[in-house]
């Protein structure tokens, strides 16, 4: 049996050459791509008999020919981001996700495939439809998870504010090099003391000559330490309504710090962050932002990419089981020979049609302008709850491998974690669609019974605006 592996193993090196043949023999990504301790072919030698998430296995989930869904050209960019993916990115990640770094040397080779400011027209972006967008965020988030969330930071929020939210110098100042990654983004909206009731956000912009004198902290800010553009996301003191302002990296007014021991989106640079007397000219205000109201425009479409994100974490983990229980035997049998073993197969299997079917509508339903958020809450909900059941499914099937992140099961286990509470916690985002469902908010508990003083409580509606959004 061992032998036989080492054979296995040794043809898998010679398809990995091949994808590294296009890179320079200095270059230093060549380098950790050959150097990598799991990514000679996906060969452990610990462990030779079942092969590790760096040789990535092939596309096996799609049970229902789903892909007839698609059109030639989002059929084409799929195939494209899922060659990247595979060639140049499974395998080095696991050891950056260990490492909680980010990958900077795959950036470069990343932006090349177009993909920032995907529904963006013009300014350098691509214009992608809906689906392809999410297609890109699946294949994506099929191998990695951490480069699925840089990607949604930058492209659909940071970006995508600019677009529908800015003005036409700040348009054609940023989105053309944030569309090269030449320029990185991200999005300061939740805070220390609001992460749900993000509406009741507490940082300030103050007018001043010549612009404005934000204070405040946001945490948990995707790309915040090291980003170029920063949206924060503050009340102002002319009408007390929420404005968004370009912060540019560098500014005396700014601090941030790596927010260290998570378990989860381990390569992703999350960030705590202090806007500290930090002046921004007039310039840097969003003109299209009027309140807080307007931070819909941006999350209708990043919801929807994050409902398609546990779509990819759930089909990544489904390849890999598939290969490994034809892989591994025990008991002088193939695992997948085994009945438990089929059906917790066919369970997943199921759950990956269903979610991307749900997300398929979703998206197409965006596209007709017909879609509503607690639709979109709705699907990002029902998502994350069946991706988590594939997950501990798949986590189950690999055993002990179960729990090591080279065979990916695991960090995607550990990262679809983060996604199921961002961008509105399951909780929030089922209470959104079962307020649809009854016309009753159940969000907030009602006002309590008027003073003597004749002072109400406060806003149930306030409330319900601001779980439905973070």
């Amino acid at each position: 049996m061992a032998s036989e592996a080492v054979n296995a193993a040794q043809s898998r090196l010679g398809v990995l050459a091949q994808h590294l043949a296009p890179l320079e023999p200095g270059d230093l990504l060549t380098q950790q791509l050959t150097s990598s301790s799991y990514s000679r072919g996906g060969y452990d030698s610990t462990f030779p008999q079942a092969t590790t998430s760096a040789a990535f296995p092939p596309a096996v989930h799609d049970l229902l020919a789903l892909e007839g869904l698609l059109s030639p050209e989002e059929r084409q960019l799929r195939d494209k981001v899922r060659s990247y993916m595979e060639a140049n990115v499974a395998p080095v990640i696991a050891d950056y996700w260990e490492k909680a770094e980010f990958p900077y040397p795959l950036v470069p080779g990343f932006g090349a495939l177009g993909l920032a400011g995907g529904p963006i027209k013009g300014y350098g972006c691509p214009g992608l439809s809906i689906v392809a967008n999410g297609m890109a965020v699946v294949e994506v988030g099929r191998v990695d998870a951490s480069m699925s969330t840089f990607l949604l930071v930058h492209s659909h929020l940071a970006m995508l504010t600019i677009a529908l939210l800015g003005s036409e110098e700040q348009k054609q100042e940023l989105l053309p090099r944030m569309a090269k990654f030449d320029l990185v983004g991200c999005w300061a909206l939740t805070e220390p003391s609001n992460g749900s009731d993000a509406s009741a956000l507490t940082t300030t912009a103050t007018k001043v000559p010549g612009g404005w004198m934000i204070n405040g902290y946001k945490r948990w800010i995707g790309n915040g330490t090291w980003a170029d553009v920063t949206v924060v996301w503050a009340r102002n003191n002319q009408d007390g309504q929420v404005n968004a302002f370009i912060v540019r990296k560098g500014n005396p007014g700014l601090r941030t710090a790596k927010i260290e021991n998570k378990i989860a989106l381990r390569c992703v640079q999350n960030a705590d962050m202090t806007f500290s007397q930090c002046f921004v000219p007039d310039s840097a205000r969003l003109p299209g932002v009027a309140s807080f109201a307007d931070t819909n425009k941006v999350l209708a479409i990043s919801r929807i990419m994050v409902a398609w994100q546990p779509v990819g974490l759930s089909v990544g983990v489904y390849d890999m089981c598939c290969r490994y229980v034809t892989e591994r035997k025990q008991f002088n049998s193939q695992l997948g020979s085994f009945q438990l073993v089929q059906e917790k197969l066919a369970r997943m299997g199921g759950n990956i049609q269903s979610m991307w079917l749900m997300c398929w509508r979703l998206s197409k339903l965006y596209e007709e302008g017909r879609m509503s958020h607690e639709q979109a809450s709705l699907v990002k909900a029902w998502t994350t709850a069946r991706g988590r059941e594939v997950m501990a499914l798949g986590r189950e099937l690999l055993g002990g491998n179960g729990i090591l992140a080279h065979f990916h099961v695991a960090k995607a286990f550990c990262d679809l974690e983060a996604i199921y509470t961002y961008e509105g916690t399951y909780e929030v985002n089922v209470l959104v669609a079962g307020r649809r469902i009854t016309g009753v908010s159940a969000i907030r508990a009602a006002s309590p019974p008027k003073a003597a003083s004749g002072k109400k409580g406060g806003s149930a509606e306030a409330g319900e605006a601001a779980a439905e959004r973070k």
